[in-house]
């Protein structure tokens, strides 16, 4: 890790990011990097719904990098109930697994992190807009690891 890498992984926010997720700050950091600076970490922009309003306009929270890691593999150790709980109504192939790490840096104060519930809107290289809803996460040392849903509705 670089040493500018090295003396950001001791500022006091993200150290306490870190710890509140009982996480390693220098792993925690190493990664976050990696996955902003990864050549496939596509730009997007995250929203979160009004929790006390369906109806308003969502927040935007700003700018992330994705890095999507292909379909969503259910854990084998699920049995036919766990998966069709988590599945639900929504077919299995709309599942896509990814890492979410917001550019903005923590200190800041747009800084976010991505919670489930928010949307994703990210660019395709043929310039139409691909929607997501982030329906579950988990975060270790390796980053903030998301299932994302890809909403199939057209976009005007």
């Amino acid at each position: 890790m670089q040493a500018k890498a090295q003396e950001q992984s001791t500022d006091p926010v993200w150290v306490q990011i870190c710890e509140a997720g009982e996480l390693n700050p220098v792993q925690r950091l190493a990664s976050r990097l990696a996955i902003l600076q990864h050549p496939e970490a596509q730009d997007c922009t995250l929203y979160r719904p009004d929790e006390f309003d369906a109806d308003a306009e969502e927040e935007d929270l700003g700018d992330a990098k994705v890095m999507f890691l292909g379909a969503f593999q259910a854990p084998a150790e699920w049995d036919e109930d766990e998966r069709a709980e988590f599945f639900g109504d929504d077919a299995p192939e709309r599942f896509v697994s990814a890492f979410i790490e917001c550019e903005a840096t923590p200190a800041a104060a747009e800084y976010f992190t991505a919670e489930s519930g928010d949307y994703l809107a990210c660019m395709q290289a043929d310039g139409t807009v691909q929607m997501f809803y982030l329906y579950d996460y988990f975060e270790d040392e390796s980053g903030r690891k998301c299932v994302l849903i890809r909403d199939d509705e057209e976009l005007e």
